[in-house]
């Protein structure tokens, strides 16, 4: 029996692993108490990293499709079959005529971080969408116009503030997002055991809220409402602290006056807290000593994510609380990708969607557009796809629209390990190496860790003769596609050569005291502490000026048009019920419903809805009700209870493995109905095209 430590890279808390393992087989999988990050803490997903190895859907080698038919076939062929595919649809209708499509696994995988625009970048293809744009986007333009980088994404300091305001994120079902944060639940008993206070603004009491000092229910999408509102009551009430920063931003006044009319009555009147409630948030917030606010999906994910995420930062900024211990803080990783010498730091607006006119944000366009690029022809008509570690059918918006139009496509290329809801279609499906067997360090995730910390992983499994990892297939990719170019292949090193010169060029490497390098990592599997975040602006500001730009003119025109619809009443929305999402702890979005143990025991993919809602449209638990919008309707089992606000109905996302032609037999036999088949493509916020899969205005029927 050998026991081998080693990050989970499931979800973002990136918790130590214990794997005992004997004859290349699995026996357990437990938390790593001498990890200093996660301290031994483990979800019940890291246990299933096991289903994931010995899955025998999960596919091993290459397929193609012959006749409608998947056939296996050799690495050579299928990277050829691929190249020649891409190639010629590029040749004889221009290089935006591939579209590449990047799925969340993406970034926990550092092959494919490392490795990935080797190839992605020949193509030269303007349609490139990701998982970015039904997510994070609004934090990360944000981060990019505000801070000078779109990974400068401020994280609350849950480990020394004293009222952590949260926003439409549940930490305890989703172990932390934008905030690396593991073992949560001990994180908040301790913030509560020295005097401090959670306090949970969402439209569901979440799990987290269930162990919130307070918790108060907002109607969904209002978000920016109630937070222009706070920070008008610390103004107004003379709370403002804004000492050694004031020197080192630009645009308060113009920030604040956009904002200015929205009072808390204003505020009542759209998100439904009550405006006494609102001014005693703001007082008790100002008064905190150290406080900070903090929003994730709930807050992203809705018309008016960007404002929401910017108000956040104005009131972190206004109370004292931006770069501040026990506020909101920046990481300082071992591998510092904000500071590497061929960083992105962001862009916006150099280009346009050729229907919709949707600007492209951080070299991206929205997931939410990518079908009507696909289905309308003309010049630069997508008619091919790549796809890489993803299923943007069951989650991105109107999911039948988009399935509807990769039918249409002239070729399609998939990496991935599963034949899925989107894959189906394609022509070639290239698998690459196990979680377990390539190794992994997390090159973005600690960028958003509440502790600095390094730890890196060595294959627990040996890699099966023949196999690719991600960075080795993605250099072969590259090695094809250039040669079909007529250009040689880029030189290319290995993911470890990379991380070893980023941490002995980084802040913990040869310059300083602590010596960093690949290898004293390799000889502590069980991780490195680097110690708390610090203060580090204005220094670790990437803006030109070294000043944090509180008011860039996107946010402020979306601002302007925000508070004059607020201030109009015909335009205030109506009764109809409003759609959210719920997280689980169960659950990763689309990928793990192939695993017996996280899908057992009672049916979790069901329309939540209150009791007097339940009333109102006779609604009873456990029958079915049609859930209908302008794109489409589901039909699933109804739960009723008062977890969930008035007027507002809750269905989990990543479900519906019901299609033909997939191969997740344990997935497929607890199938569910994917909710996307309600959200709206045409529902996105202004101005960074992210897509509103919350609040999305739904109809419920009872089904005799």
């Amino acid at each position: 029996m050998q026991t081998y430590r080693r990050a989970c890279h499931l979800c973002e808390a990136i918790c130590g692993l214990k794997i005992e393992v004997e004859n290349n087989q699995v026996v357990s999988i437990k938390g790593d108490e001498q990890d200093p990050f996660s301290r031994g803490h483990i979800c019940p997903k890291a246990v299933a990293l096991k289903d994931i190895q010995e899955d025998p859907d999960r596919l091993t080698k290459p397929v193609k499709k012959v006749d409608g038919q998947w056939v296996e076939t050799t690495w050579e062929d299928a990277i050829e079959l691929a190249c020649e595919g891409l190639f010629q649809v590029q040749q004889k209708y221009g290089a935006n005529a591939v579209g590449v499509y990047q799925g969340n696994p993406n970034v926990h995988n550092w092959g494919l971080m490392t490795h990935s625009a080797n190839f992605l970048g020949l193509l030269k293809t303007r349609n490139r969408f990701s998982a970015t744009s039904v997510d994070q986007l609004p934090m990360q333009l944000l981060g990019y116009w505000m801070f000078g980088h779109q990974l400068l994404i401020t994280i609350p300091d849950i480990d020394h503030t004293n009222y952590f305001l949260m926003l439409g994120a549940n930490p305890i079902a989703s172990n932390g997002s934008l905030m690396t944060v593991p073992d949560v639940a001990k994180r908040i008993k301790a913030l509560q055991a020295r005097g401090g206070k959670l306090v949970l603004i969402d439209p569901r009491k979440t799990e987290t809220a269930q162990i919130a000092d307070s918790h108060h229910f907002i109607k969904p999408a209002s978000d920016a409402a109630f937070v222009f509102a706070l920070i008008n009551t610390i103004v107004g009430e003379g709370l403002t602290r804004m000492d050694r920063l004031a020197h080192h931003s630009e645009g308060l006044y113009a920030a604040l006056g956009a904002i200015s009319k929205v009072t808390p009555e204003v505020a009542q009147a759209e998100c439904g807290i009550d405006a006494e409630t609102i001014r005693q948030i703001a007082r008790d917030f100002a008064n905190a000593g150290k406080a900070v606010a903090y929003g994730r999906m709930g807050a992203c994910t809705q018309r008016h994510g960007t404002l929401a995420q910017w108000g956040i930062q104005l009131l972190n900024f206004v109370t004292g609380n931006t770069d501040r211990v026990g506020g909101s803080l920046v990481a300082n990783p071992a591998l510092d990708l904000i500071a590497a010498p061929n960083s992105k730091p962001g862009s916006y607006g150099r280009w346009h969607s050729r229907v919709s006119q949707k600007p492209e944000a951080l070299g991206e366009f929205p997931s939410a557009i990518m079908a009507e690029e696909i289905q309308t022809e003309g010049e630069g008509q997508i008619k091919a796809m790549v796809t890489i570690a993803g299923n943007p059918v069951l989650s991105t918006p109107n999911g039948q629209q988009l399935d509807k139009a990769i039918t249409g496509l002239d070729f399609m290329v998939s990496v991935d390990l599963y034949i899925n809801e989107t894959n189906r279609h394609a022509d070639v499906i290239l698998p690459t190496t196990s979680p377990l067997e390539h190794d992994h360090y997390d090159l973005i995730f600690n960028i958003f860790g509440v502790r600095n910390q390094a730890k890196y992983s060595a294959a627990t499994l040996p890699k099966p003769e023949g196999s690719l990892d991600d960075w080795e297939l993605m250099d072969k990719l590259a090695a094809c596609y250039s040669a079909k170019l007529g250009k040689p292949a880029r030189p290319s090193m290995p993911p470890q050569m990379i991380l070893d010169m980023g941490l002995q060029m980084g802040p913990y490497g040869m310059a300083s005291e602590h010596k960093l390098s690949f290898e004293q990592l390799r000889q502590q599997p069980e991780g490195i502490d680097l110690g708390p975040l610090r203060p580090s602006f204005p220094d670790r500001l990437q803006t030109a000026d070294k000043k944090i730009q509180l008011a860039p003119a996107e946010v402020l025109q979306a601002a302007a048009n925000y508070v004059d619809d607020l201030l109009d009443a015909s335009k205030r929305a109506g009764t109809e019920m409003m759609l959210i999402g719920r997280r689980h702890i169960r659950s990763n979005n689309s990928w793990m419903h192939n695993s017996e143990r996280l899908v057992k025991g009672k049916n979790r993919c069901t329309a939540m809805v209150n009791p007097a809602d339940a009333a109102r449209l006779n609604l009873q638990e456990g029958h079915s009700v049609r859930v209908c919008s302008r794109v489409g309707e589901i039909t699933l089992s109804v739960e009723i209870s008062e977890d969930v606000m008035p007027s507002v109905v809750s269905i989990p996302h990543g479900w519906g493995h019901d299609k033909s032609g997939i191969r997740l037999q344990v997935a497929a036999a607890h199938a569910g109905v994917s909710c996307n088949d309600l959200t709206d493509e045409q529902w996105l916020d202004e101005p960074s095209g992210n897509a509103a899969v919350n609040g999305v205005p739904v109809t419920l029927i009872p089904v005799p």
